[in-house]
């Protein structure tokens, strides 16, 4: 508490005058109910759905084909890092998905391109 009590312009010397009680703060009634604002803030959660379930979609995928190219090299006896590798990168995708359908939509894209290239430096070691 470094300031002063007393620190507020007195009334007389305000700028902007405080509103009184008949000031109206409600919108007029004669605005019509269809804004553009509201068909813009549709178009936006229409748009952030799609992103939202496009990264659910895209992580799920991708950790499925993580998952299926580790059995696959499993049952061609492939090294254990190049396992260790696409299961790590299939853990990732899903890990992308969850944040996807939790509405973390950015994060989730990074992280699906980070479980990618951890799949791809599997598929590098084979």
């Amino acid at each position: 508490m470094s300031g002063r009590p007393d620190s507020d312009l007195p009334p007389d010397t305000q700028t902007t005058p405080e509103p009184t009680e008949d000031t109206p703060r409600d919108l007029p009634e004669d605005l019509p109910d269809d804004l553009p604002e509201a068909e813009d803030e549709d178009l936006l959660l229409e748009q952030a759905r799609r992103a939202r379930w496009g990264s659910v979609g895209t992580g799920a995928l991708l950790a499925l084909a993580g998952t299926a190219a580790t059995a696959l090299r499993a049952a061609d006896a492939a090294p254990a890092l190049v396992l260790a590798a696409y299961a790590c990168g299939a853990a990732v995708c899903a890990l992308a998905a969850v944040l996807g359908a939790r509405g973390r939509t950015r994060r989730a894209l990074w992280t699906t391109v980070a479980g990618v290239m951890v799949m791809a430096l599997g598929d590098h070691f084979d």
